[in-house]
């Protein structure tokens, strides 16, 4: 892909277009695809690694480099680092039609891997394979976005499938140790979580209130909240199992 500049002209290869349109204006830099991502990634930190050609254009494929007057108008300032880094920051990474298309096919087949992980039928309590779910998400015919991220698209899908009944689908339950000191405030607590439980497995009032039980994941920030303001950092909460968060004790 020729990039003509004044007094030579420089081949491109393997490259890729991040796009920014700003003051009504259109500009767009000549990188390197894998390098801009682990540029924003925080990966790599050198501009000069990234670019192919440390210029701003206005239309990189035409080798139309953006005049000053234009970038002084949306940028507000003459720093070409700062503005590359600007445009590799919020601008739009150009793919061809093939690439998007693979890009999406992966994104789809991670937003699957991520509801077969998170649900099961509630009527058998057994998950649903990748494949099962892929089918599901096809015919609630699921738009992708390549630039969301996948666990909440994921999220979202679980809320259309459940919707649109499909299947039938439910979050798997989280299965908690609650312990707490045994007291007029536990006592209280205890009225406060006992609706927001699915069924309770284990209780014990010794020593401490020791509660092994389930819950709808989505439950589980309003328990840590309560044990938070009515515990006073006295609770605890351990996540014994079908956990959506990293596995381990979260003392509140």
């Amino acid at each position: 892909m020729p990039i003509n500049q004044p007094s030579n002209q420089i081949k491109l290869t393997n490259v890729s277009v991040v796009r920014l349109k700003k003051g009504g204006k259109r500009f767009e830099i000549a990188c390197y695809k894998n390098k801009v991502m682990e540029w924003r990634n925080g990966v790599e930190t050198d501009l000069d690694e990234v670019l192919q050609i440390k210029n701003v254009f206005s239309n990189v494929s035409k080798g139309q480099v953006a005049s000053q007057s234009d970038l002084q108008k949306a940028f507000k300032s003459e720093d070409l680092s700062k503005i590359i880094e600007e445009i590799l920051k919020k601008g739009e990474l150009q793919v061809s039609e093939k690439e998007r298309s693979h890009q999406i096919d992966n994104i789809y087949r991670e937003i699957a891997t991520i509801v077969a992980e998170k649900c099961v039928n509630p009527n058998t309590k057994r998950p649903y394979t990748v494949t099962m779910i892929e089918k599901a998400l096809g015919e609630i015919h699921l738009s992708v976005n390549v630039n969301k991220n996948t666990k909440s698209q994921a999220l979202d899908a679980i809320k259309q499938l459940q919707e649109k009944k499909v299947i039938p689908i439910s979050r798997a339950q989280m299965r908690l140790r609650i312990t707490m000191p045994n007291s007029k405030e536990t006592k209280k607590a205890k009225e406060k979580l006992t609706p927001l439980i699915a069924s309770i497995e284990d209780e014990n009032w010794d020593n401490e209130y020791e509660l092994i039980c389930l819950i709808d994941p989505g439950q589980y920030r309003t328990i840590g909240d309560i044990l938070e303001k009515d515990i006073k950092g006295k609770g605890q909460i351990e996540l014994l199992s079908l956990n959506d968060t990293s596995e381990g004790d979260i003392k509140f």
